[in-house]
C-alpha cells in the first residue's frame, strides 16, 4: 500500500536544514523524521540558493525566460488563430 502523500512547512523545511547546518549527517535526519534523501537534499539546496522553498524563487533566468516566451507563444498562436477566423468570415461576404 503506497504511502499517502505528506506535507510541511517552510518552517519544518527551515529546522532540518539548520539541523544539517549545524553538523547532522542527512541519513540521520531522513532516517529520524523519515524523510526521503532526495526532499532533504533538494530543501538544502534551495534554501542555499534562495533562501526560499518556493519553486517559483528557485527558478534560473533561463527558466524564467523560457516560461515568458512560451507564455508569449501561447499568446501569439491564439491571435494567429483568432485573424484565421475573421479572414474566413470577411472573405464570405
Amino acid at each position: 500500500m503506497p504511502r499517502q502523500r505528506r506535507t510541511f512547512t517552510a518552517e519544518f523545511k527551515r529546522q532540518m536544514v539548520q539541523l544539517y547546518e549545524n553538523g547532522k549527517a542527512r541519513a540521520a535526519i531522513a532516517d529520524e523524521y523519515e524523510l526521503s534523501a532526495s526532499a532533504l537534499d533538494r530543501w538544502i539546496k534551495q534554501y542555499q540558493q534562495s533562501g526560499s522553498f518556493s519553486e517559483k524563487d528557485n527558478r534560473s533566468t533561463e527558466e524564467n525566460e523560457l516560461i515568458a516566451l512560451r507564455k508569449e507563444n501561447e499568446r501569439l498562436k491564439m491571435e494567429v488563430d483568432i485573424l484565421k477566423q475573421a479572414a474566413l468570415i470577411m472573405g464570405r461576404k
